[in-house]
């Protein structure tokens, strides 16, 4: 207590000086507008920079559940996608599609799962990611994998909770694919050599092709959805051993920055493979 009184009898001038500038603050911007609105233009200025503040920190933790809620709602919005259904021919109708319809009478033919990229590589020969989805949500051998922008690659190995996907930046990789304005039908694969490059090859010479057309898979494709991006036309130069182009198409995703991807299914798979069998057989 003795300390007290002489910590006060000490700073007594400074504690007065304190209380009687706060006292005459307050009765200066209780009783004067124009300091009132001072004030209040100040007061708010700080408050507005600290709520701001405070709500960057709020969203900088809450952006992983965000883009989770994103990822879901493409993988939704994706499968309704034209390219992911087929008109019913309503002329005749001889089978009764046990896939269900939406109210646009469509039947559903590709479905998304999001997926997140947990491992890839880029500059091997025979390039592979590993996706955090398996056999328990779905995935299965032969199904595609796209990203936003463009196609990665094809499911060759399943686990439980983990899928191996065949990248396009593989020696194996073939995927059928056409010129978006409608011409030309060729073969896309990877030469080994720099993975922002794709190779379409098989385009006959008698197909114009110019530096910035969009290659896109084929409607005959069974795995990837048809007219998926691919890439981009860089350079066209002639074969000169057949009559057709051996093309350099910059890829639509980057492989370098994959970090999320979707996993298609076809629902009609199964019924195409069952009519290529029963024609084999004939």
């Amino acid at each position: 207590m003795r300390n007290i009184f002489l910590f006060l009898k000490r700073y007594s001038i400074l504690i007065t000086f304190i209380v009687l500038q706060i006292a005459s603050m307050v009765m200066l911007f209780s009783y004067n507008r124009f300091h009132q609105t001072v004030y209040g233009m100040f007061a708010s200025e700080v408050s507005g920079k600290i709520n701001q503040r405070v709500n960057s920190i709020e969203v900088f933790f809450t952006l992983q559940t965000e883009n989770e809620k994103l990822r879901e709602e493409n993988a939704r919005l994706r499968s309704l996608l034209p390219s992911g259904q087929l008109i019913p021919d309503t002329a005749y109708r001889f089978v009764t599609d046990t896939f269900k319809l939406d109210s646009s009478n469509r039947t559903r033919q590709y479905r998304y799962l999001d997926a997140k990229v947990i491992s890839n590589s880029v500059f091997l020969q025979q390039n592979y990611l590993m996706l955090h989805r398996g056999s328990d949500q779905g995935v299965e051998p032969n199904m595609a994998v796209v990203t936003s922008e463009g196609i990665v690659g094809t499911v060759i190995g399943v686990s439980k909770n983990m899928s191996t996907v065949m990248s396009l930046l593989h020696k194996q990789s073939k995927v059928i694919a056409v010129l978006k304005k409608g011409s030309g039908l060729g073969e896309i694969s990877w030469n080994g050599k720099d993975p922002r490059y794709l190779q379409l090859l098989k385009i006959p010479k008698t197909v114009t092709v110019k530096k910035g057309d969009t290659v896109v898979t084929s409607p005959y494709s069974d795995r990837f959805p048809p007219g998926s991006p691919i890439g981009y036309v860089d350079k066209v130069e002639n074969d000169l051993e057949t009559n057709t182009y051996i093309i350099n198409v910059r890829t639509a995703s980057d492989f370098y920055r994959l970090g999320h991807a979707y996993v298609v299914k076809n629902l009609l798979e199964e019924e195409m493979e069952a009519m290529r069998k029963s024609t084999e057989k004939q």
